[in-house]
């Protein structure tokens, strides 16, 4: 039957994947447009085309039109897994491992940087912005696309570059390490502490509903305003938790009472207003001197496909 996709609402523009679609006036081309007006009642769709004729099809023999034209123009998509494999310049441990919150049953998860061969974006073809893989719980960003979430505060980002469990590291990486102090700013304020709140509305939810959030994600919240505020406080990003260790992991295992949790939460987002105030981090990151050193990646990397 093929891929069924969503289901389409009436009024849809779609396009037939298929030749020899039975209609009222006779079979109807592959690629014929039309729009659909209801469905059949074998749970086929009723489709008008574009000369006025009706005719029916199954939704794995439809296709959206825009989607039709982008898989009619498709080039072969570079392999990410083999970008992951040859072009890695740094990766790190970080979760619950780089946390100081590990257990036995803790997975061990690795995040990556890759450069893009230059000559990859000459093409229809660009390289993918991050890779899920090839290696179970890996995953991968385009240094571009690394950098430009980096600069936004982004703490999955900055951890990476703050993790102490290193696992690959070429010379380029190192490079990528000493710059990660340009990459910090006054935006981790907004980035961490807007997370932070809209997740506890969501988790708020939960709670009322269920009688009890996802206590996991709970601590990995309240974790993050811990760091936040080292951060600004301190201008560094501190990864491990240290003395929080237990208290959290008594969030993680459900041990807090929830209006102690959110008392906590409460002080913090007050601790992080005042570090606010007193913090030395710039306004905004170093973006100038991150984008020169992306320029030198791409020119020093012409020729490595």
């Amino acid at each position: 039957m093929g891929v069924q996709g969503p289901q389409l609402p009436i009024g849809t523009q779609v396009v037939l994947r298929v030749a020899g679609t039975d209609g009222p006036d006779g079979a109807v081309r592959r690629g014929a447009t039309g729009r659909v007006v209801g469905m059949t009642a074998d749970g086929r769709y009723a489709v008008r085309l574009a000369d006025g004729r009706e005719t029916v099809a199954r939704r794995d023999q439809l296709t959206l039109r825009s989607a039709y034209q982008d898989e009619a123009i498709e080039l072969g998509r570079p392999d990410g897994y083999r970008l992951v494999r040859e072009y890695t310049i740094y990766a790190a441990i970080v979760g619950s491992r780089a946390f100081g919150l590990d257990t036995e049953e803790s997975d061990t998860d690795t995040r990556g940087v890759y450069v893009a061969p230059t000559e990859a974006f000459w093409s229809l073809a660009k390289p993918p912005t991050h890779v899920d893989g090839p290696e179970p719980e890996w995953f991968s960003w385009e240094v571009e696309r690394f950098c430009e979430l980096a600069l936004k505060s982004n703490p999955n980002l900055l951890e990476v570059l703050h993790s102490p469990l290193v696992v690959r590291q070429t010379a380029l990486g190192e490079e990528l390490v000493h710059l990660r102090t340009a990459f910090l700013s006054q935006l981790a304020y907004q980035t961490y502490s807007g997370y932070v709140l809209s997740q506890f509305k969501k988790l708020e939810t939960d709670f009322r509903r269920d009688g009890a959030p996802k206590w996991k994600h709970v601590m990995h919240l309240i974790r993050l305003l811990l760091s936040a505020r080292e951060l600004l406080l301190e201008a560094t990003l501190v990864v491990d938790v240290g003395p929080y260790r237990e208290r959290l992991l008594m969030i993680k295992r459900g041990e807090l009472p929830w209006n102690e949790v959110e008392r906590w939460r409460l002080d913090l987002h007050q601790d992080l207003d005042d570090a606010l105030r007193r913090t030395v981090l710039p306004g905004t990151p170093d973006v100038a001197t991150v984008d020169n050193w992306l320029r030198s990646v791409r020119k020093r990397s012409l020729g490595d496909v």
